[in-house]
């Protein structure tokens, strides 16, 4: 009788085991390591198809020309310089015979309204911010003229937003005006 007892025991001690340290752990925290490591094996595999993804546009802007890629930082620069547009407008104004008498930059609230497109405008963020610029210039009409042309024919992204004109009986007008600078954030 001791004989078909003691696999009784052992079967009920088997299923006991089994309901008490073998289920709860595996379904606890065996599943939760599984889990984990599951999640990290997306995040893996999302990592490799970045790095895939950046090496594939790394490869793509190498073989933009080096020259229309310089054209394209002028058009459009990664920071503000305004030093460098300010002597440009200077000289600018100076080959067409105008005399730029004050310039001064002002901060533009609309950097993050700014329409951008595709994926960018759906979250609101735009890659493209702006700057306003005030100048004050006297010359002739013919020298304003060629300084607006000269604007439009800049390499760099410029918006006349605004002139105002005082006559005179000389010839020699007073201009003021209003510019936006763009540049990539």
């Amino acid at each position: 009788m001791n004989s078909h007892i003691s696999p009784l025991i052992g079967l009920a001690v088997a299923i006991g085991i089994f309901f008490l340290y073998v289920n709860p752990t595996w379904s606890g925290s065996i599943a939760e390591k599984k889990e984990a490591i599951a999640s990290n094996d997306r995040a893996l595999e999302a990592a490799s198809e970045y790095a895939a993804q950046q090496n594939e546009l790394a490869s793509s802007r190498n073989d933009i020309d080096p020259t229309d890629l310089e054209r394209l930082n002028k058009f459009l620069p990664d920071s503000v310089d305004n030093v460098g547009l300010i002597l440009d407008l200077n000289a600018l104004a100076a080959r067409s015979g105008l005399l730029l008498s004050n310039i001064d930059v002002m901060k533009n609230d609309t950097g993050s309204s700014n329409n951008a497109t595709g994926a960018l405008s759906a979250i609101g963020v735009s890659p493209v911010s702006s700057i306003d610029l005030s100048l004050s210039a006297v010359g002739s009409y013919t020298a304003f003229r060629e300084f607006l042309t000269g604007v439009e024919r800049s390499a760099r992204l410029l918006d006349v937003l605004d002139i105002t004109v005082k006559g005179s009986e000389t010839g020699v007008y007073t201009y003021k005006m209003k510019l936006r600078l763009y540049w990539l954030r």
